[in-house]
């Protein structure tokens, strides 16, 4: 049976084969491990294994578990952020993949000017407006822009997309190639570097990367299938979402 570290070698060759064939260096495609409900015992066969950002979903469930793995390891906010979880997320996280709306944004922005605190975000785009999912339209995005770029504590240096459930990797690569132009499109008329593109995750990283993906979030391909539930600790200390 393949070992956590067997199975980060074969997705590491898969991100290198698969930046090679669209023409990029493999060194321009971070693997982002998707930690959430796994425990810290199995993030840290990951470090040891040469893993280094983390995504998270739960801001709760991270508070209780970054403290118990070494500094070196990375963190990034990859789930619907709450804003009512702002405060708590914002001195654990070193990007935020999800910035969904112009109301989380501005908060975003206050709290981190609060804390003395600039984060790195990524806009979410829900490209084939699904009512499930969170993320600015395109055209929203569009007209958001100015108000965007006024949050000067927030980096904005990317987007990140989900697309629909598909049953095959070539059904995601439309929506992975429009985020890349919409990407494009905002770089050339708002002259603002967007560099990061946060798409992809086990099922289609390779179609995401061919597609110019930097960010790819890879969960299950490495972990294996994970618990339903949040991680706890043994001792519970107000996990409350």
């Amino acid at each position: 049976m393949p070992t956590l570290a067997d199975r980060f070698a074969q997705i590491s060759d898969r991100i290198h084969a698969s930046a090679l064939r669209s023409g990029r260096s493999p060194q321009d495609v971070q693997l982002v491990a998707v930690s959430k409900s796994h425990p810290p015992e199995t993030l840290h066969e990951a470090i040891q294994a040469g893993i280094s950002v983390f995504g998270e979903n739960r801001v709760q469930e991270a508070r209780a578990k970054i403290p118990l793995l070494p500094e070196r390891a990375r963190w990034h906010f990859i789930g619907h952020l709450q804003r009512n979880k702002i405060r708590q997320a914002l001195p654990l996280f070193d990007r935020f993949h999800s910035v969904d709306s112009l109301e989380t944004a501005r908060d975003l922005h206050r709290i981190a000017a609060e804390l003395g605190l600039f984060p790195s975000v990524l806009l979410e785009v829900n490209l084939a407006a699904e009512s499930t999912k969170f993320g600015f339209p395109p055209q929203s995005l569009l007209d958001s822009l100015d108000l965007l770029l006024s949050l000067d504590r927030l980096q904005i240096d990317g987007l990140m997309c989900i697309p629909p459930p598909a049953p095959e990797p070539e059904h995601s690569r439309p929506f992975f190639r429009q985020l890349r132009q919409l990407r494009d499109q905002i770089q050339a008329e708002a002259h603002l570097p967007l560099p990061q593109l946060s798409m992809g995750m086990s099922d289609d990283f390779e179609v995401a990367i061919e597609e110019g993906a930097t960010l790819v979030r890879i969960g299950t391909a490495l972990f294996g299938s994970r618990s339903s539930k949040t991680w706890r600790p043994s001792s519970p200390s107000g996990l409350d979402d």
